[in-house]
């Protein structure tokens, strides 16, 4: 494809908007268009990310009313759930994906009970393709609309579906728990999420139900083809960027640990950005940061009839802005690596 993708992003300022362009300024075929923030509007990407320093060429920050849709290719959403929806549902020129958990959900009143407001476009919920990009590949080249998963819900479905597909995994009792680095928080001003507070801890939050919860029950419940119920308690743990997931699952009779982990790698064994390790490998934060790779293995539990299935991947990345350049690249018919063939950063 030689045609140039006129990106803009919604949202710059934050960090999920911030990585998105760090993507996007080495991709073969996108030029940044337009870059919003609202409430930092007419200051330069440098002032409010040094790291970007060195580009004087990105667009200055304007308010999205200043942006010309007509000129756009795709906007990406980064923005917060209901504000994200009510801005992206009036738009019809550009294509859109929705890094925002706005169009995650089918349900309406879901949505209203997990988020605490009714939502803004109920009409478009049905009408998204859920960008989990290995399972999704199909429907992407005719979407307008695309929602990109959950930094949790990306790890633990890429770890699940393959068994639960296979029938390989009992839907009944999925346990996980689960540790980010606090840029999954977001760049608001929190004191829980001062370096002092978060420094040299670990703690769990969200342990009445987190919000990313219902989105993996959704999606394991249409594979499963019945509701499901998980067991998921998140932690937050001192670092910047990072997910881990350790997911406790029953396996189906005569289903052992390795046939698992055998399925699981043939599943993933034509996805350049998923791979199941070597046997006994145990993934690590430090395999994927940067990256828009995922590392998963399959372990035996010491209880029988039961397996361990450790799944790590970069949040902001494979997590969120990397999943969404790469469903970009599939919905205009690039090779879904382009612009993503950074190597993990370590140390």
């Amino acid at each position: 494809m030689s045609k140039t993708i006129r990106i803009a992003v919604l949202g710059a300022s934050g960090y999920t908007g911030a990585d998105l362009v760090r993507l996007a300024l080495t991709h073969p075929h996108v030029e940044i268009a337009a870059l919003s923030a609202n409430a930092k509007a007419g200051q330069p990407m440098a002032d409010i990310w040094p790291h970007f320093a060195a580009y004087p060429e990105l667009p200055p920050l304007v308010t999205a009313d200043e942006i010309d849709w007509a000129g756009i290719d795709v906007v990406f959403g980064c923005l917060p759930h209901a504000t994200s929806a009510a801005l992206l549902s009036g738009l019809s020129g550009p294509r859109i994906i929705d890094l925002s958990a706005d169009f995650r959900l089918d349900d309406a009143d879901s949505y209203a009970r997990w988020y605490g407001t009714a939502h803004p476009a109920p009409q478009l919920m049905t009408k998204a393709v859920y960008g989990l990009t290995e399972y999704a590949a199909e429907e992407l080249p005719d979407a307008r609309l695309v929602a990109c998963p959950g930094c949790y819900p990306t790890a633990a479905l890429l770890a699940l579906l393959p068994g639960v597909d296979a029938g390989m995994i009992s839907p009944e009792r999925i346990s996980i728990t689960a540790l980010s680095g606090v840029s999954g928080a977001g760049r608001g001003l929190k004191e829980a999420n001062l370096f002092g507070e978060v420094a040299e801890a670990v703690h769990p939050y969200g342990l009445s139900g987190h919000r990313h919860m219902p989105e993996i029950e959704q999606e394991l419940g249409k594979r499963a083809g019945r509701d499901v119920r998980i067991s998921f308690v998140p932690h937050l743990v001192p670092m910047n960027r990072g997910e881990l997931e350790t997911i406790t699952v029953d396996l189906a009779e005569g289903v052992t640990a390795e046939g698992l982990r055998t399925a699981m790698a043939q599943r993933y064994a034509g996805a350049p950005f998923v791979h199941v390790l070597p046997e006994g490998k145990a993934p690590a934060t430090r395999m994927v940061r940067g990256s828009n790779h995922a590392v998963i293995n399959v372990f035996p539990d010491r209880i029988a009839g039961r397996a361990i299935i450790v799944a790590a991947i970069d949040n902001l990345v494979k997590g969120s802005s990397g999943q969404a350049i790469q469903n970009m690249n599939l919905m205009f018919g690039l090779d879904q690596t382009a612009g993503l063939t950074q190597a993990p950063l370590f140390p």
